[in-house]
């Protein structure tokens, strides 16, 4: 039906920064949200930014200001720009969306921010 395949996960000093992309494919024809979300090790899976059709970007009170998410509808990727890298940021990052009220996940991309 539709696939997501996450990348640009690494490991990275405190206060770098990675940029992560979100390609999709497959029947993308109307998706109402599409979004980033991570889990972090011992926790639960937290929403970190996501848009609708009808809404600007959201994020998550712990990244606002250091992260940002795009999209280029041309190349069907969702982009997450992570600048001033924490290491509570460390955790498997996971592209969301929604279509048709059906929720596609990608295999997640493991984001480790340590000295």
């Amino acid at each position: 039906q539709v696939q997501l395949v996450e990348s640009g996960g690494g490991l990275v000093q405190p206060g770098g920064s990675l940029r992560l992309s979100c390609v999709a494919s497959g029947n993308i024809f109307s998706f109402s949200r599409v979004g980033w979300y991570r889990q972090a090790p011992g926790k639960q899976r937290e929403m970190v930014a996501f848009a609708t059709s009808r809404s600007t970007s959201n994020y998550a009170d712990a990244v606002k200001g250091r992260f940002a998410m795009s999209r280029d509808n041309a190349k069907n990727t969702v982009y997450l720009q992570m600048n001033s890298l924490i290491p509570e940021d460390t955790a498997v990052y996971y592209c969301n969306l929604v279509q048709l009220g059906t929720t596609y996940w990608g295999q997640g991309t493991q984001v480790t921010v340590s000295s």
